[in-house]
């Protein structure tokens, strides 16, 4: 594993009327639903990282903290980067921005743990035991 301080990721799409607040429920207007630029701004960390673990490991999100400033009309293409700033054992906590073709439209921190795959998969199946 060499996850380090610095390390950046993007990830991008475009606004259509599958990823809008509409879409999501999340309110009425056809324009890019918050949803969707925290789970893009998730996609930029998570496959960031995922090249610098070792076999068998993963991230999971586990905290997001976001303000989305800027509404996106359908058609624009929308990108989030991300930015590693903390790591702290298995504890990684990124600085996270979203924007459209006229600038910045969300920002926050967003924290991700590092995870063995088989180890939390088996404790999640473990649910439906109970």
């Amino acid at each position: 594993m060499s996850i380090t301080v610095g390390l950046k990721g993007r990830a991008e799409t475009d606004v259509n009327e599958g990823n809008t607040a509409q879409a999501a429920c999340s309110g009425a207007l056809p324009v890019f639903g918050t949803p969707f630029m925290c789970a893009l701004m998730e996609e930029a960390a998570w496959k960031s990282i995922a090249p610098h673990l070792d076999a068998g490991q993963s991230t999971v999100g586990t905290r997001l903290e976001v303000t989305h400033d800027s509404a996106t009309p359908v058609g624009m293409k929308v990108w989030a980067e991300s930015e590693v700033t903390q790591v702290d054992g298995k504890r990684l906590v990124l600085k996270v921005a979203a924007y459209d073709e006229k600038g910045p439209i969300g920002q926050g921190t967003h924290e991700r743990f590092i995870i063995t795959d088989e180890r939390f998969l088996a404790k999640c199946a473990k649910k439906r035991e109970a």
